[in-house]
């Protein structure tokens, strides 16, 4: 395959139930970069550096494509104050635990630390006079319920994806991987033939859908599966690092 960009998720995709990260996908990382391709990591997550290997990556999408990193660029598409506000609010008054996300610091109405304890960065506040815009509001342990829920209040311009694990989120509706992707594709003139993807999760569907190769861990949600050209191994058996020796070095 002819491949030039290596685009994969994080939890439950490159990285092992427990977090980790093999030697062996490390040094497949590091073939991949020294024969030209460009690495790039599309996440939930805010802080990737936290779990990942980041040097081994020419590009960082975060919070589901609000947030790029890359070549010592940073770009950010935001659900302004204004609108976020209320969903807060609405959230707060529900009983949810939410918080609201913007440039590394989490604005919380729980100790957050208590439920991801990886996070140390945040502060409890009043969203009545919270005037921050937000990179994504999370939601934690959402049911079909609380989804129905929280639908009801986003503005236009957001949406919700709800991960396996119950975990919320909200973002600016043209916050998404697929759309940050084809931002670094345009600016590495890189054509979505050749872009290989990664994934598992209902947030990465889109992503998947666009590149010119999609590929799901074996223990993808079925929804996954059925959106992605190729199946590889599972997360804990390096099924991301395998797949890319086999078809791409």
């Amino acid at each position: 395959m002819l491949i030039k960009m290596i685009v994969t998720d994080l939890d439950d995709t490159l990285l092992r139930r427990d977090k980790t990260v093999s030697e062996y996908t490390r040094d497949i990382l590091r073939r991949c970069r020294k024969a030209g391709i460009k690495t790039v990591i599309a996440t939930g997550r805010g802080h990737p550096e936290v779990v990942a290997p980041t040097e081994l990556f020419d590009g960082i999408v975060a919070n589901n494509g609000a947030n790029i990193f890359a070549d010592g660029i940073e770009s950010r598409i935001c659900i302004p104050y204004i609108e976020a506000r209320p969903l807060l609010l609405a959230c707060n008054e529900r009983g949810f635990r939410v918080a609201s996300q913007f440039g590394g610091m989490h604005y919380t109405n729980f100790d957050l630390s208590r439920v991801w304890p990886h996070i140390k960065n945040f502060e409890i506040v009043d969203f009545a006079s919270h005037a921050l815009d937000a990179d994504k509001i999370c939601v934690e342990g959402v049911t079909p319920e609380d989804a129905a829920f929280i639908e009801r209040h986003l503005t236009g311009d957001m949406y919700l994806k709800v991960a396996r694990d119950g975990l919320g989120m909200v973002m600016h509706r043209k916050a998404t991987k697929s759309a940050a992707i084809a931002e670094l594709a345009g600016r590495w003139e890189i054509t979505r033939k050749e872009i290989a993807a990664f994934g598992d999760d209902l947030n990465d569907i889109d992503l998947l859908a666009y590149a010119g190769v999609s590929v799901a861990v074996d223990n993808a949600l079925d929804e996954v599966k059925a959106a992605a050209g190729y199946i590889c191994g599972d997360c804990d058996g390096d099924g991301v690092a395998k797949w890319l020796e086999e078809n791409v070095l």
